[in-house]
């Protein structure tokens, strides 16, 4: 993906200031910045990908992509033997979705909601992809929009991915996909040959959820942290504005930095778990890791704007996720 506008990818700028440090717990741990290119590299599969550094940095160094650039390097000068050998379930999986179900899809527009949010709120999606079908004559693709296996840096086969997308909507004349997961519209937009709006905006404009009711905490996903673009549309659906959590940079699974540094992946949990009170989220992920990790009090927002109450599903998360390549 293209760096953030202003952002240079160039480590060399790094100043030392160990702003990113005191920000990151993965950098903390290992006691470097950014700009300790040598040491990073060692670790870069030890990253979460949250975006942390990037939006802290004082001169502009877009460490998200400092670490995706290395990671690349790495599987084409191994020929992705590291990662193949490490994330040989989720490439497998992902490379080439396993679960693809096209046979749902419409001209102009069509909700995509990713691999996860289906997976955790089966019975959420099959109300949505009915009333979605019903009211306004939009069909339901499920598909992985590819960004676990462009995080952790396999090119070919991410460009692969976004490209095979974007010819199966344009051959089925879709001009608009509506994305359920921060992730997938993070990633796909500007990217596939359509229109990529967020679930929310398309809610409103169809006139269906109701709000939730009183003040709310809100863990934010990594993709809407700096801009929060999807924030200010979930905010119609709010009936007091809600407070965000600052201290929790990732729920866990970012850039499947977990994998390689499990206890920080718990330790965000930890700390998300501590808030007294209901917390919610926009992003399936988040709330289906954060639960799986003892936060039984997370809450997506789209069960409680379509009604469902939905607890996210985390046993039974891969069969839920198997059974839409049959829906």
């Amino acid at each position: 993906m293209e760096e953030r506008k202003g952002r240079t990818a160039d480590a060399s700028k790094c100043v030392h200031c160990h702003i990113c440090r005191e920000n990151c717990a993965f950098l903390k741990k290992y006691g470097i910045d950014i700009g300790d290119v040598l040491r990073l590299n060692e670790l870069a599969y030890h990253c979460f990908l949250c975006g942390r550094c990037s939006e802290v940095c004082p001169v502009g160094i877009d460490g998200r992509q400092v670490v995706r650039d290395m990671r690349r390097r790495q599987v084409s000068g191994d020929g992705g033997a590291y990662v193949n050998k490490k994330y040989k379930r989720m490439i497998s999986e992902k490379r080439e979705y396993l679960y693809r179900n096209y046979r749902h899809v419409t001209e102009k527009s069509v909700l995509f909601p990713g691999c996860n949010f289906p997976s955790v709120y089966p019975k959420t999606m099959k109300m949505l992809s009915k009333l979605f079908e019903e009211q306004a004559g939009i069909g339901t693709v499920y598909e992985c929009c590819g960004k676990p296996i462009a995080d952790i840096g396999m090119e070919e086969q991410e460009e692969r991915i976004v490209q095979g997308i974007g010819e199966r909507l344009s051959a089925a004349g879709v001009t608009e996909v509506i994305t359920v997961c921060p992730n997938c519209e993070d990633y796909l937009s500007g990217r596939v040959p359509v229109k990529v709006v967020n679930i929310y905006e398309k809610l409103r404009e169809l006139g269906i959820g109701k709000k939730i009711p009183g003040g709310c905490l809100m863990f934010r996903p990594c993709p809407d942290r700096e801009r929060g673009r999807w924030l200010k549309d979930i905010e119609f659906f709010l009936e007091e504005k809600c407070e965000p959590i600052k201290d929790v940079q990732c729920c866990g699974l970012g850039g499947n930095g977990g994998v390689s540094e499990p206890e920080l992946a718990k330790g965000f949990a930890v700390k998300v778990k501590g808030y007294p009170d209901t917390v919610y989220t926009y992003c399936g992920s988040c709330s289906g890791n954060l639960t799986r990790n003892g936060c039984k009090k997370v809450r997506h927002v789209l069960p409680e704007i379509l009604g469902t109450g939905e607890r996210p599903d985390t046993v039974k998360s891969l069969i839920n996720r198997m059974r839409t390549k049959n829906l």
